[in-house]
């Protein structure tokens, strides 16, 4: 896979843009703003350690959910942290949007996303999937 050197201003934008990109379902498109070591964790699920591992998780997602719209409501930046609160539209094949309330926090490292962790709660967001 080729990774493209991405001119990003800061990280406040670097982590928008990057929330923005869920919106094109194109996991592969979320590829230039991670580390190769990059860990994701998930509320309650084991870290996903390296690119290429996070990349095939949200390939899983994006072809389990018909939508998935992601959208920033508050985002703060403290150097090289970024917190931002976040909401997690998810919806399965024919089923309504779902309005999932999320908070992220991501670590950045020489322009990229070293470290995410995603805090959630998965039992709620279930029952506003089924709903």
């Amino acid at each position: 896979m080729e990774i493209f050197i991405m001119a990003v201003t800061d990280n406040d934008t670097l982590v928008r843009d990057f929330v923005n990109t869920f919106n094109t379902q194109d996991a592969d498109a979320l590829a230039p703003f991670m580390a190769d070591d990059v860990v994701f964790t998930a509320y309650g699920d084991s870290p996903v350690e390296g690119r290429d591992a996070v990349i095939a998780l949200w390939k899983g997602v994006f072809a389990n959910f018909g939508q998935v719209k992601f959208e920033t409501v508050h985002q703060a930046v403290n150097g090289d942290v970024v917190i931002a609160e976040q909401i997690h539209g998810l919806a399965l094949h024919g089923g309504k949007l779902a309005p999932v309330m999320n908070m992220a926090v991501y670590e950045l490292r020489d322009g990229r996303i070293a470290a995410w962790r995603d805090y959630t709660n998965p039992a709620y967001a279930s029952t506003l999937l089924q709903a």
